[in-house]
């Protein structure tokens, strides 16, 4: 493949284990020899796929890489990332959150791993820091727990009458715990309230939607987690639009698919830069001399269409912040 040009931004990937792929093949603009494209690189992801995205990932990776999925399903992260390293597979991409990424950890201490993780990467222990990893793992790492606070701050802009703003999170996730007790204190020093609705099924969210209207929730923010946000994001939507709640994630893709707004780093150039140190290891670079990165572009969507539907006005300062406005 030709290798992208310096200037040239980065290519657009539906999934975020095609794109990394993509940029192991290109590493920054080195072409690699078919010998080593053919080399096998193995990705652990927490959900599944849509059927357009499986048809693209067959089209966009080599024989060499290898893509289990969990389907949302946490307690098979293990075997998958077992069966990995049976394989003797010489890099494994851990896409699923930090689950994935421990699972992998806890599979080998020899095989190198690069991850990408919401929650900080050395409270995790998977890296020594995120200057020098040490070991068999690197990656990237987003902190969401900071995010989501912010997330709180913007959808308070959108309906600022709401006093009731409820948090989605999956109990299942390490970082929940942290995650509600920020959010929290961020709804305190608004004056807001704060319901915690817990969901790790799908009728479980079903459940925490339909208590909404009970609560008399005004909106609703979701955790970037894993299984909610890309194994249920359909789902997510369409009970987003059902009760006419106004919700905002760090998913560009939920407000690209209904939700009214997204607020998070851009998963595209996350996944690329996973990508990049894929490449740099199969070229014989050591997971332990490649500091954690973290992202430098977040990215503000707004749905114009579902904040019609809701009957929301969005505020000049908030259509002036946006990265992309959806009409």
């Amino acid at each position: 493949m030709e290798p992208p040009r310096a200037d040239a931004p980065p290519r657009r990937c539906d999934n975020g284990a095609t794109c990394a792929a993509r940029a192991a093949e290109g590493d920054a603009g080195d072409r690699f020899s078919q010998r080593q494209l053919a080399r096998p690189v193995c990705t652990v992801c927490g959900r599944v796929p849509s059927g357009t995205e499986r048809n693209r990932l067959c089209r966009g990776t080599k024989p060499g890489h290898r893509i289990p999925w969990a389907e949302g399903h946490y307690d098979r992260l293990a075997a998958l990332a077992a069966d990995l390293v049976g394989r003797k597979v010489e890099v494994i991409i851990a896409m699923g959150g930090d689950l994935a990424s421990r699972a992998a950890k806890d599979a080998t201490s020899t095989i190198p791993i690069v991850f990408s993780v919401g929650g900080d990467p050395i409270e995790l222990g998977l890296v020594a820091s995120l200057a020098r990893p040490g070991g068999n793992l690197t990656g990237v790492t987003v902190f969401v727990a900071e995010l989501v606070p912010k997330r709180l701050e913007l959808l308070s802009e959108l309906v600022p009458k709401a006093r009731v703003f409820a948090l989605l999170v999956n109990p299942n996730n390490p970082n929940t715990e942290r995650i509600i007790r920020d959010v929290q204190e961020a709804a305190r020093l608004k004056g807001v309230q704060l319901p915690i609705l817990k969901a790790s099924t799908e009728s479980e969210i079903d459940t925490a939607f339909a208590s909404l209207v009970q609560l008399q929730a005004g909106a609703l923010v979701v955790h970037d987690d894993p299984f909610l946000i890309n194994s249920r994001l359909d789902q997510l939507v369409a009970l987003a639009v059902h009760h006419a709640v106004p919700a905002i994630s760090g998913s560009r893709e939920m407000a690209a698919s209904g939700g009214l707004i997204s607020y998070g780093a851009s998963r595209t150039a996350l996944y690329r830069q996973v990508g990049i140190y894929v490449g740099k290891i199969l070229k014989g670079a050591k997971p332990a001399d490649l500091p954690v990165q973290q992202p430098t572009r977040f990215e503000l969507v707004v749905n114009l269409n579902t904040a019609k539907a809701l009957g929301l006005i969005i505020p000049p300062s908030i259509l002036a912040r946006a990265d992309e406005v959806i009409e």
